[in-house]
């Protein structure tokens, strides 16, 4: 048998191109005609640019033109719909590179105007002026360039900023109190706040070496190790302030502890304060075993230090390095004197039988201020050295060095090229990226009376080695004054600390923490309990009445700052 083949029916249209008729399951779909000689090489196109030569511009396009036969339409929503395309439609190759064009025509033109300007100015100069201007339009040429360079850098390469960790470990129990964010504290104030009262003067002064004025970039001064007692006494384990609360004042602290609270609104970096409310007094006090003492370094840069681990550079070892500077040069630069040469008032109250002649040149004055609504601070403030003012007047003066560790990294000012002519943008750059820390020996200096503030320059010998410095130079300072230029202002200042202590009054009887949040400006005020940073040693008030419990143990017995191995040898603080 053979298969039997069944012919399609084929329709033939002898008047054109298509089918004759149409089939029933295709006479409501609508047609678009077309001719023969249409290349049909594209399915559909929704963006129109996928061929972007001119010459090509029409090579599929068809002869009976755009159909809408497809289009949708419809009375509601005609008016509304759109359709939304968000591929980047390139240019043509003739538009390309025409604005790239204009930018380089507009360049060359702003170049060929600057220039004309330029030759006009020098055409009034004298021969010298002219040299000076084009060897200045030079160099703002080049820091321009420096500077465009610079941006571009950054901008492909930011810095990630760390998540910073909290000086102490907020526990479970903790309940927080109040919390107060900096914009709120910038705006209080407190006017008519007098200098204080001195109640007592203690310890020793040296004088002030006036040869260290004179010491510039080009005959620098090595930094010397000098091993000398510096005792960091807490409030409460202070002998004389706890006498003191006996008989008169409310609330107490240090000078330290005082400028960190009225300061609050510079920092960055975490830090905290105990806060005991024992009857109807006040104690501020700090724990032994935190970084308090030691001195922040590039705190408030726009690029912070950043490193970590054992690295010279990371913040816990700039700080060591900063504090180790501070001390040896406050003590070099006073005169090894004599008696009839050294300031003597009532006996050190921190000193022991063993440290005599160890003891570093400080004067603590024990100062009294009123607050007004019965609020009575006491506060034991610390003069560094005296010197001899130009009418022969006795000037006591606080010490302090700001330390240059790498210039790449810290405002990209280069202190041998620029102290000496240019000292004013040093002190600039240093207030840009140290204006916490300035901001502290300020207050510190006016709370104590200082006639005058000393800053010395110091600098590492090589940027990768911390063990050896040199003093570039010094520059002085009347404290008020220099709080005008740093605009410190005193009844902010005030403000602030009578803020808190009118917060802390409020509470019950009991232990608190002040602490600065590590990573948000925002200070919190905790409730922690009585027994939370304490040793196993009880106080012993001889009978007095009972005052506060010490906090972590002896602070009285002096604190040894590690230095780099190669050093010579550590000074004790």
């Amino acid at each position: 048998m053979t298969a039997h083949f069944v012919p399609p029916v084929i329709q033939d249209n002898a008047n054109g191109w298509g089918p004759c008729s149409v089939p029933d399951q295709y006479k409501d779909m609508p047609y678009q005609p077309f001719s023969k000689g249409d290349r049909l090489g594209k399915v559909s196109d929704w963006t129109g640019s996928t061929y972007q030569d001119r010459r090509y511009a029409n090579k599929y396009a068809s002869q009976f033109g755009v159909g809408s036969q497809y289009a949708y339409y419809h009375d509601e929503d005609e008016s509304t719909f759109q359709l939304v395309d968000t591929t980047k439609v390139p240019k043509p190759l003739y538009q390309r590179g025409r604005f790239r064009m204009n930018q380089r025509n507009l360049r060359r033109d702003q170049q060929r105007q600057r220039q004309q300007q330029l030759q006009v100015q020098l055409q009034v100069l004298s021969k010298n002026a002219k040299s000076r201007e084009r060897d200045r339009q030079w160099q703002v040429r080049k820091w321009q360039k420096q500077l465009g360079a610079r941006q571009r850098f950054e901008q492909k390469n930011p810095i990630p900023i760390k998540s910073r960790e909290a000086s102490v470990q907020v526990r479970p129990e903790w309940q927080v109190v109040e919390e107060m964010d900096y914009p709120r504290l910038s705006k209080l104030s407190l006017p008519g706040i007098s200098d204080g009262k001195t109640i007592k003067i203690s310890g020793s002064l040296e004088a002030y070496d006036k040869t260290y004025d004179r010491v510039t970039t080009k005959n620098e001064k090595r930094l010397q190790r000098i091993n000398r007692i510096f005792h960091k006494v807490t409030t409460t384990d202070d002998p004389i302030i706890r006498q003191l609360a006996k008989t008169e004042g409310n609330v107490f602290a240090t000078d330290a502890i005082l400028a960190t609270l009225m300061c609050c609104t510079r920092s960055v970096y975490s830090w905290d304060i105990i806060v005991q409310r024992v009857g109807k007094k006040l104690f501020f006090d700090k724990r032994d075993d935190s970084g308090f003492d030691l001195l922040t370094v590039s705190e408030t840069s726009n690029e912070p230090p950043q490193d970590e681990g054992n690295s010279i550079n990371s913040p816990r070892n700039l700080a060591l390095e900063a504090t180790f500077i501070n001390h040896n040069f406050s003590q070099q630069v006073l005169r090894v004197s004599g008696g009839e040469e050294k300031l003597t008032f009532e006996p050190n109250p921190f000193a022991q039988e063993d440290e005599e002649g160890e003891i570093a040149s400080v004067a603590y004055k024990y100062k009294k201020w009123d607050l007004d609504n019965g609020i009575e601070l006491i506060a034991r403030c610390e003069h560094d050295a005296f010197m001899v003012g130009p009418n022969g007047e006795r000037q006591y003066i606080n010490i302090k060095a700001l330390n240059e560790w790498d210039s790449r990294y810290s405002g990209n000012v280069d202190w041998r090229q620029k102290l000496d002519t240019q000292r004013g943008a040093v002190l600039a750059n240093e207030l840009k990226t140290n204006g916490s820390k300035l901001a502290k020996w300020t207050v510190q200096a006016i709370l104590a009376g200082s006639d005058q503030i000393k800053f010395g320059y110091v600098s590492r010998v090589h940027v990768c080695d911390t063990s050896k410095h040199v003093l570039l130079g010094t520059q002085q300072f009347k404290p008020h004054e220099f709080a005008n230029q740093i605009n410190l202002s005193m009844e902010n200042m005030w403000g602030i600390l009578r803020c808190l202590i009118d917060m802390c009054m409020k509470l019950p009887e009991g232990k608190y923490l002040i602490m600065k949040d590590p990573n948000k400006p925002v200070i919190r005020l905790y409730d922690i309990p009585d027994n939370t940073f304490e040793s196993e040693e009880e106080d012993d008030d001889d009978g007095a009445t009972k005052g506060p419990k010490k906090i972590s143990g002896n602070t009285i017995a002096p604190i040894v700052i590690p230095v780099p191995e190669n050093a010579e040898k550590p000074t004790k603080m």
